[in-house]
């Protein structure tokens, strides 16, 4: 099955799960956080917690370090991180809505912008290393970063709906202003490191990532330019992912200059064929932060 973004995957270095939560061990090979799988309407909404969905890069503080979803470091300003709690967070490096390539950035450079940090957020929704269901790991947040009272440090905002009906209203209205979409957490959930329903995205169409494997030439218009890009899905269980042709939602700048072979790319979609491929995939922008 195909492997769909939701969270950003956060791998952080090596970390113990214990007791539904996790608990920095140093440096080793990176581990994936909390996952989410794709809302359905058959879900039981009083069950969760809605947030909206932040289009940003995953940041993971580990109690002394701002890391990335590999395990880097973060190339923060130091009064960036100045003062930040020993208590491990989990959130979004975020420039503001529609921002997202900004966002990408200003975290991997090696030397870091301090007017582009200036702009920059980082959205807390969580405590890793807390125990207890999100339900009461939202107050203790929510306390955690008063205390601090940093403004570029903000804990993202949950509240309830009370319908199907009530959530695509947000939905649309989080869209309209900009937002890429909205998170359900459900509240009685604990922190594990795998994907469930105790995450889910709602979004207006599904999206994943998959690698370039090679560039189509162009014909007619596109002649000497990039026709489509040969993509290949992430491996399942041990077996090559499917690969597809990708041939739509480029400018003329990027069919000039096209993503390089290696490269991993977002595309939006709608839904999958019987063979597994995404049906109407179309090309969104370059995933350099992969």
């Amino acid at each position: 099955m195909l492997r769909r973004r939701v969270l950003l995957l956060l791998a952080v270095g090596a970390l113990n799960v214990l007791g539904g939560t996790f608990a920095w061990a140093g440096t080793g090979p990176a581990s994936p956080l909390m996952l989410a799988n794709v809302y359905r309407t058959s879900v039981p909404l009083a069950d969760y917690w809605v947030s909206e969905k932040y289009d940003g890069v995953r940041g993971y503080w580990d109690g002394k370090r701002l890391l990335t979803r590999g395990g880097e470091v973060v190339n923060a300003p130091a009064w960036f991180t100045a003062g930040w709690p020993a208590t491990p967070l989990d959130g979004e490096l975020w420039a503001g809505r529609g921002q997202f390539s900004q966002a990408v950035a200003t975290v991997c450079q090696q030397k870091p912008d301090d007017a582009a940090w200036r702009r920059m957020r980082f959205m807390v929704f969580d405590l890793p290393a807390q125990g207890g269901p999100f339900t009461d790991r939202i107050p203790v947040l929510n306390r955690l970063l008063a205390t601090l009272a940093v403004p570029w440090v903000q804990a993202v905002a949950q509240s309830r709906v009370a319908s199907p009906h009530a959530l695509q209203i947000r939905l649309s209205q989080t869209v309209a202003l900009g937002g890429e979409g909205l998170m359900l957490h459900r509240g009685a959930s604990l922190y594990r490191a795998q994907r469930s329903d105790d995450l889910l995205k709602v979004k207006t169409f599904e999206d994943a990532e998959a690698r370039v494997i090679a560039h189509i030439p162009g014909k007619g218009k596109y002649a000497g330019m990039l026709g489509a890009l040969l993509v290949q899905m992430p491996d399942e269980a041990g077996r090559p992912g499917l690969r597809f042709k990708l041939g739509t939602g480029f400018s003329d700048a990027q069919r000039q200059n096209p993503p390089a072979v290696g490269n991993w790319v977002t595309y939006r979609f709608r839904g999958l064929n019987d063979s597994g491929i995404p049906r109407f995939a179309s090309f969104m922008r370059v995933r350099e932060d992969l």
